[in-house]
């Protein structure tokens, strides 16, 4: 098997590198890629050095299998064909081609065979807080359709890459000094404070994350569900969190959910409000699952229940994602 990361010098880059790892992926060959600025940087994997080479229109992709690629949209339209051309799978961690027709958005806790339908050659990885609530929802789906959904997010500041958690750390030192906290990657000081404002605003005064939310998680769940999102950023360094409210067509027990969750793959369960265990983000961050807890009937709508999720999006919501499409394509013997 061989495989490229393109992006490998940013925040879900290095977690490629190390969910690879740590999987036992099998790569027989790996090659890096990124910018010009990157080009010339050296990472180890596997007890050996990788030269990071400049992502170029060539024929550098002839013979890679597999391109893992988190470089952003931009990146990821401009050298689409560059990557495909001779035959790549490029897995996509981008927004750019999510809701395109003849490119496949996959969880593969959910929607696993839709990646074995992939006329471009590109898979595309959905949003990594649509991620965490599909895996969610998949086994209450199962129990019942899902009408309605109502999220609010608690996005930590990695969602906004490898400064941004610089920039949140930086912020709570020179606050601590007595000095102006620098803001840059965000549109107000993130520390001892909350943004209701992820990505740009759309006509219809949500945000692009939100919307992304409401398509994204139709697509990948084949449903006319509504979705109503508020996304929200907070000062916490790794993994999201979600307060979710669900509409099914039949009530559902807490029990019946319980049970579901429990059962399901990719979910741990911790729900003991008794000795005070739910999930949360500071023992969340570096695993995979999608953690699921405050499971509770929705006391507002006797078709509704609501539950609290927490993952760690720059592992499930974005690289361990990814592997874990590509291992499906492998287990079924489609890659």
């Amino acid at each position: 098997m061989k495989v490229a990361i393109v992006g490998v010098s940013g925040a879900v880059g290095q977690e490629f590198l190390r969910v690879l790892d740590d999987r036992n992926f099998p790569v027989d060959e790996l090659t890096l890629f990124g910018s010009s600025r990157s080009a010339g940087r050296v990472y180890a994997f596997r007890g050996k050095q990788y030269t990071t080479k400049e992502l170029k229109d060539n024929d550098d992709f002839k013979g890679i299998h597999l391109a893992f690629v988190s470089a952003g949209g931009g990146t990821s339209v401009a050298f689409a064909e560059t990557i495909t051309r001779h035959g790549t799978v490029m897995i996509d961690n981008s927004s750019a081609f999510r809701m395109e027709n003849d490119v496949p958005l996959v969880v593969p806790e959910v929607n696993a065979e839709d990646a074995l339908n992939r006329p471009r050659g590109i898979i595309a990885n959905p949003n990594c807080s649509t991620i965490q609530m599909v895996v969610a929802l998949k086994p209450i789906e199962r129990l019942s359709h899902i009408k309605r959904i109502h999220v609010a997010t608690y996005q930590a500041s990695s969602g906004a890459g490898a400064t941004a958690m610089t920039e949140l750390v930086q912020q709570y030192e020179q606050i601590q000094k007595g000095e102006t906290p620098t803001v840059e990657k965000f549109a107000y000081q993130l520390a001892y404070n909350l943004i209701p404002h992820i990505d740009v605003f759309t006509d219809n005064d949500y945000t692009k994350e939100e919307m992304k939310m409401h398509n994204e998680t139709r697509k990948i769940m084949h449903s006319d569900v509504a979705v109503s999102a508020t996304c929200v950023r907070v000062p916490v360094i790794r993994s999201h969190s979600e307060a979710t409210w669900i509409e099914t067509e039949r009530p559902i027990s807490v029990e019946e959910a319980r049970r579901a969750f429990a059962e399901a793959e990719g979910i741990v369960l911790q729900d003991y409000p008794s000795r005070k265990e739910y999930p949360m983000p500071l023992f969340v961050a570096g695993k995979d699952p999608v953690y699921v807890g405050r499971i509770r009937k929705d006391i507002a709508n006797p078709n509704g229940l609501t539950f609290w999720t927490v993952s760690d999006q720059i592992k499930k919501g974005a690289a361990l994602n990814a592997v874990q499409i590509v291992e499906y394509l492998l287990k079924v013997k489609n890659l």
